[in-house]
């Protein structure tokens, strides 16, 4: 129980003084219990970013000497090494590559994935739970394992040192993860729009793409979202099966090109790094209420 303090004023009038009080009591713990925690979150969350960007434009003097110049703070910083990344490598060819690959294996998880989630939720059949409960399984199984397998399949089908190659073999990786979460999603669709079509005589094709998806499209965008930034920063495979320079993915590229032994060119690496992770951070400003959306779901019976 709050106790309430009582103020006589001049006029001999009580006043009441608890909204005062509870003010001054409650912007401390604000302070604790929120803003701080809040502040050392963002602190190890955009440190690396800041890290990245700070190492991007320092002058290699800089980069080298950490006893006359502080780690944290750049002087005089420069855009050699991201001028040197654009204009002297084939980084933009990396880049596309990247870019390609990237949004054709997510389209195609795209569509995999709608229809795998939606015939589990949807269609009922003795099993689909357990089928659903499977595919997701098969996200919980390491990329490091699948290639080996992978490998001979890329090989049978020619498309070794390929960019299909790639867009092949991530949709394995992708499809799981992307069928559970529109599995959830989809959960939260009413099923009784669907009745209505149903006995309006619509097809089940119809409910799909009129009824299901529009409604969907938080979900999609969130299943997207989490596809393309998986097939952006993937490593393993696009190292397995790409081995010409004009064929890589920035990811792969910028180490191979910017790493001799052990001699590791740190400002052209972050200035890579940097601009590679440019678009992600774009779209994720751009889609970011759709993507917090989706996880709670944006339809209610």
């Amino acid at each position: 129980m709050t106790d309430t303090i009582v103020q006589p004023t001049a006029g001999g009038i009580l006043h009441d003084s608890t909204e005062g009080m509870s003010y001054l009591d409650t912007l401390p713990k604000r302070i604790v219990t929120t803003w701080i925690p809040l502040g050392l979150i963002l602190i190890v969350l955009l440190f690396p970013f800041y890290w990245m960007v700070l190492t991007a434009i320092k002058p290699d003097e800089q980069l080298i000497d950490m006893e006359h110049f502080n780690p944290f703070f750049v002087v005089g910083p420069t855009f050699k090494h991201i001028h040197k990344l654009l204009f002297e490598t084939n980084y933009p060819i990396w880049l596309w590559n990247t870019t390609y690959v990237s949004v054709l294996a997510t389209a195609v998880s795209l569509i995999a994935s709608v229809l795998a989630a939606y015939a589990i939720v949807r269609l009922r059949y003795r099993g689909a739970q357990w089928v659903g409960g499977a595919i997701f399984l098969a996200y919980l199984v390491p990329p490091s394992i699948l290639f080996i397998p992978l490998a001979t399949v890329v090989q049978r089908y020619g498309l070794f040192d390929s960019p299909m190659a790639l867009v092949l073999v991530y949709p394995t990786i992708l499809i799981p993860f992307s069928t559970w979460l529109l599995m959830g999603y989809f959960k939260t669709i009413p099923f009784e729009l669907e009745e209505c079509a149903l006995i309006d005589g619509a097809s089940r094709w119809q409910i799909l793409t009129k009824i299901v998806l529009p409604l969907a499209v938080p979900g999609l965008i969130s299943a997207g979202i989490f596809s393309l930034t998986l097939c952006w920063n993937e490593f393993i495979y696009a190292l397995t099966f790409i081995t010409s320079v004009q064929n890589k993915t920035a990811p792969v590229a910028i180490v191979n090109e910017f790493v001799d032994g052990d001699i590791y060119r740190w400002g052209s690496l972050m200035a890579g790094a940097l601009v590679g992770s440019l678009p992600l951070v774009i779209l994720y400003s751009f889609f970011v209420e759709y993507y917090v959306s989706a996880l709670t779901g944006a339809v209610k019976e």
